[in-house]
Parts: C-alpha cells; structure tokens; sequence
C-alpha cells in the first residue's frame, strides 16, 4: 500500500487548511493508499541550525538531519512514504513559520553542494502543496506567485516540483461581528464558503486520488 504523509503548517486542526488535508487523505484511501496526517504545531522543533553535519565527509548524519527533536521521526516517517502534501495558510504573504521550518530541515540534507545540486533523497516522493488564503486568485496572482516558486524551490530540487492546489477568500472567523475587519464583505466571504469551499475541498479530494494513480505509475 503506497503511503502519503500530509503536514498541515496550520495551528488550527478543524479549519480551512486542515478540512483541505483531510480530503485530500479521503482521496488517496478511495484510490487505495494510506494517509497520515501531521500538525505541525503539536510539534516541538525549530528550523535548520546550520550544523552541516548532514554535510559532513563520512559522517554519520550525512544526507539526513542530525538534530534530535520532535521533528526527527516526522522525517523519517517521509523518508519511508511514497507521497508528500504540506499544506498551508498564507500569513503575512507568506507560509507559516513551523512549514518554513519545516521545508528547512526536510529539504537541505537532500542534496549535494555539487554541480547541479544533485538529490540524494532515499525516494523520489510525488508532492503537493496546499495553500489556503483570505484573499482573492487575482490578489493571489499578483502578489503571491513568486513567493510560492521560492517556497517549492527546495522541495522541486529533492523531489520533484509539487502539483499546487488552492482555496482562495477564505472564511477565517465564526463570527465577523465580533472582530475588527472592514476591509473584506462577511455576507460575500460566507457566499464564498459555502458555493466555492466545498468545491476546493473536491479539488483536494480528487488531487488525491490523482497522487495515488501517479505513484503507481512511476512504480509500474
């Protein structure tokens, strides 16, 4: 049974970012995989220390992250699977800060500081990134494009590059009244909940079935 690991960069486990993460795992059962959902703020780690052990000539870390923490089994555990998703809100034009972390030390043992930067990863994981936004797909194009090329820069390098799966103008409150927020429509942003969510979530649903089929193949 072939393996997916998602990592939901998100602090809230039953949001936009998460609902995205749990349909996309429904997705790689129905074709017949295996999913396991990480949150990474149950998670006590940092990012890259700089060390290079995982760099060192003859060490014992080379090609992996030495730094023990509560990180370690998380990448051993994607080391071992066939499939990657790491989801993410967007905050302060950017993934959160534990994802980027994450990305970090994932990535950076991966490849050689040769020409060319060849990988060196145990397997050539498919991948996927899910980016949930309060803001709409034209202020996303403008402004975010080249900050999500940066983000997949590191995991296309290792990996592959990731197929890309969007929810756009999210919902972030139960309640708008309550809160401080004059420059977006509650009455449009819950229009947007509740005829265009459920649709991404199906976008998420089918992107991973579409994983597990494109897993196959490769091993086929």
């Amino acid at each position: 049974m072939k393996k997916v690991i998602l990592v939901n960069g998100s602090p809230r486990k039953n949001q936009n970012t998460a609902k995205m993460c749990e349909s996309f795992a429904c997705g790689v059962k129905e074709a017949g995989g295996e999913a396991e959902i990480v949150h990474l703020y149950d998670i006590d780690f940092k990012g890259c220390r700089s060390c290079f052990s995982c760099k060192l000539k003859g060490g014992k870390n080379f090609g992996r992250c030495s730094f023990p923490d509560g990180l370690t089994p998380i990448l051993d555990k994607i080391s071992e699977a066939d499939g990657l998703v790491i989801a993410s809100p967007i905050y302060c034009s950017d993934v959160t800060g534990v994802t980027r972390c994450l990305i970090e030390r994932l990535t950076f043992p991966f490849f050689e500081y040769k020409a060319g930067y060849p990988s060196i990863a145990p397997k050539k994981l498919k991948t996927a990134m899910i980016y949930t936004m309060n803001v709409s797909e034209t202020l996303s194009n403008q402004m975010y494009t080249d900050m999500f090329d940066k983000t997949e820069f590191m995991i296309t390098t290792v990996f592959e590059k990731p197929v890309r799966i969007f929810a756009y103008d999210t919902y972030q409150f139960y309640n708008y009244d309550k809160y401080v927020v004059e420059v977006f429509d509650k009455n449009e942003k819950l229009k947007h909940k509740e005829e265009q969510f459920p649709l991404d979530i199906k976008k998420a649903f089918e992107a991973g079935k579409t994983m597990i089929k494109n897993i196959e193949n490769m091993h086929n």
